[in-house]
C-alpha cells in the first residue's frame, strides 16, 4: 500500500510538471475572413462575442485578425496565429481540431425564383458555384459539376445569364432564393503548436461547459442566427 501511494505522488509530480512547461498564454490571436455580423473587422459578430465568451472568463484576452480565408489558414498553420476561425472538420492539414464545433454553417443553394427546388441528392444534375477555398465538394458528394468564384459580387448576373443553375453558399452570405442542403460543424483549427495545445483544452473545456449551461443561446438571439447545440 505505501508503495502504491509513493507511486501516485510521483505521477502527481509528474502531472503538475508537464502542467508548469505548458502555461495557459493570457491572450489568443485567431484570424478569419470578414463575414457580415459573424466576424466583423471591428471584434463585433456572433463569432467574436462567442469566442470572448469561451476565453475571457478563463483569463485569455481575445485579438482578432481579418484576413482572406486562405490567409487565416497560412496563420494558423505557420503558427503566426493561434487559430483560423470557420473551418470544417479536417478541412485544414496542419492544425489541431478540438473536440467541440463552436457552430455549424447552415449550407444553402441559391437560384432564380423560376429554377427547380434542389435536395442534395439531386445536386449532380446542375451546375453549380461557390466561392473559390470553399471545398463543399468534400462535403456535398452528390456535386459533380460546379466553378469556384473570386467574389460574391457576380452571383446575381452568373444565375441570371445561365452561367450557372445555384450557387451554394453559407446562410449568413445568403441573399436570393434560399433552399436548405446540408450542416456542416465549423471549428476553431488551433496552430500545432504547445501554446495551440494549452488554448484547444480551454476552449474544449469552456464550450463544453457553456452549451452544458445554455449560455451561448442569447448570444445567437442576438445575432438571429439559429442555434447548433
Amino acid at each position: 500500500m505505501a508503495a502504491c501511494r509513493w507511486l501516485l505522488i510521483v505521477l502527481c509530480s509528474f502531472v503538475s510538471l508537464a502542467q508548469a512547461d505548458t502555461p495557459v498564454p493570457g491572450k489568443i490571436v485567431l484570424a478569419s475572413e470578414e463575414w457580415n455580423d459573424y466576424t466583423n473587422k471591428d471584434g463585433s459578430g456572433l463569432a467574436w462575442d462567442l469566442l470572448r465568451r469561451v476565453f475571457e472568463p478563463a483569463g485569455i484576452t481575445l485579438e482578432t485578425r481579418s484576413v482572406p480565408y486562405t490567409r487565416s489558414v497560412g496563420l494558423a498553420q505557420r503558427g503566426e496565429a493561434d487559430g483560423c476561425v470557420g473551418t470544417y472538420r479536417d478541412e485544414v492539414s496542419a492544425v489541431l481540431y478540438p473536440r467541440w464545433n463552436f457552430d455549424a454553417d447552415h449550407v444553402y443553394a441559391l437560384g432564380l425564383a423560376t429554377s427547380p427546388t434542389p435536395t442534395l441528392a439531386t445536386l449532380g444534375n446542375y451546375r453549380l458555384a461557390w466561392v473559390r477555398g470553399y471545398k463543399y465538394e468534400e462535403y456535398l458528394p452528390t456535386a459533380r459539376r460546379f466553378n469556384q468564384i473570386e467574389r460574391r459580387s457576380g452571383i446575381l448576373p452568373m444565375l441570371q445569364h445561365g452561367r450557372a443553375d445555384f450557387y451554394i453558399d453559407a446562410l449568413t452570405e445568403a441573399k436570393y432564393v434560399l433552399t436548405h442542403i446540408a450542416e456542416l460543424p465549423l471549428y476553431v483549427g488551433f496552430a500545432d503548436t504547445e501554446r495551440g495545445r494549452a488554448l484547444m483544452a480551454v476552449y474544449d473545456q469552456r464550450l463544453g461547459i457553456l452549451v452544458q449551461t445554455g449560455e451561448l443561446k442569447a448570444i445567437f438571439e442576438r445575432w438571429k442566427q439559429p442555434y447548433p447545440f
